[in-house]
């Protein structure tokens, strides 16, 4: 998270948007578009929003009608960050969704995809959603990685990537700040066969 400007305007989630439907997939509801018969898969991690949001629809569907599979799974099991709720502050609302456990869940995710033939995966992590995605490139499930406001990911994570790799850094973010980007950056253009881009 960029610092309290993500949490001032929150979007009005919407269970019933989106050009594709809701379907179960190894065990997690998921928001899927585009053509199943692709052997090309997206995976887009939510960011602590939830796979309702509208913008995250929208985008899925735009990936979609490039020719890619997308599967935005609802990894936050219908519990998304609500700021109206003062009893569940951010740090509050984190301890009950981890990333690690995050990354873990979308594993059999990858599993049921490459079961119906999809041959490559990518995924794109939205600030929560890329730490779950760093989760997933560090062991290999995935031949690409784009890393959006990368919140709550470290250096040492970093370390733990060897496949393609774009990080969209926010000009102002407490969490990832730009100097910490270049950090990341700098891990990733030392290894061999790994791009990063950075804004």
């Amino acid at each position: 998270m960029s610092g309290p400007e993500c949490c001032s305007n929150p979007p009005i989630l919407n269970p019933n948007g989106g050009a594709g439907h809701v379907e179960e997939l190894a065990g997690l509801n998921c928001y899927l578009t585009g053509s199943p018969h692709s052997n090309l898969a997206v995976l887009l991690v939510s960011d602590i929003y939830g796979y309702e949001a509208p913008n995250l629809r929208n985008l899925a569907d735009k990936v979609a009608a490039a020719g890619y599979y997308v599967v935005v799974p609802d990894l936050l099991y219908g519990d998304p960050y609500n700021p109206e709720n003062a009893d569940r502050p951010v740090p509050v609302w984190l301890k009950d969704h981890g990333t690690d456990k995050a990354s873990e869940v979308t594993k059999p995710i990858i599993e049921a995809l490459k079961s119906k033939g999809v041959s490559a995966i990518g995924a794109a992590g939205f600030c929560w959603g890329s730490k779950v995605v760093v989760g997933l490139a560090k062991p290999g499930l995935i031949q690409a990685a784009v890393l959006l406001h990368p919140s709550f990911v470290s250096v040492d994570d970093i370390k733990g990537v060897d496949i393609p790799t774009a990080i969209l850094g926010a000009e102002i973010d407490k969490m990832s700040p730009p100097e910490l980007v270049k950090q990341f950056e700098q891990v990733l253009t030392a290894k061999p066969g790994v791009w990063t881009s950075r804004n």
